[in-house]
């Protein structure tokens, strides 16, 4: 079945690498979370905005020179745990949805079956 369709199909349906796909988004986060606490350090010594607020969710964070790499290690942590989720979650609903669609054509294409015994 599969050289029936076009490569472009099969790359739009083929199945997210669930562990790089997590690798990306908490490298991404990471660099967001150190950059963003290096930023607050250097810019705004004595007023950190709501960015402080992390350190009521992250153990061990807070707008230093230390907490930027604390920061850096969650925001992979989480990056990471939320990247797999992002990518199993999609790969289930396209298994599903084309199990769906391919069930329906088989049952339409068998529908008069017994009309022709």
């Amino acid at each position: 079945m599969n050289e029936t369709l076009r490569p472009e199909l099969l790359l739009a349906f083929a199945p997210v690498d669930k562990r790089a796909f997590g690798i990306a988004v908490g490298v991404a986060l990471a660099l967001v979370m150190g950059l963003l606490t290096v930023a607050a350090v250097l810019l705004e010594p004595e007023e950190h905005g709501g960015i402080g607020l992390l350190s009521q969710f992250l153990a061990g964070y807070s707008v230093t020179w230390t907490g930027a790499l604390i920061g850096t290690a969650w925001g992979f942590f989480v990056g990471f745990i939320a990247g797999w989720f992002v990518a199993f979650t999609r790969n289930l609903t396209v298994a599903i949805w084309t199990f769906a669609v391919r069930t329906r054509a088989e049952l339409s294409a068998t529908r008069d079956f017994l009309e022709h015994i």
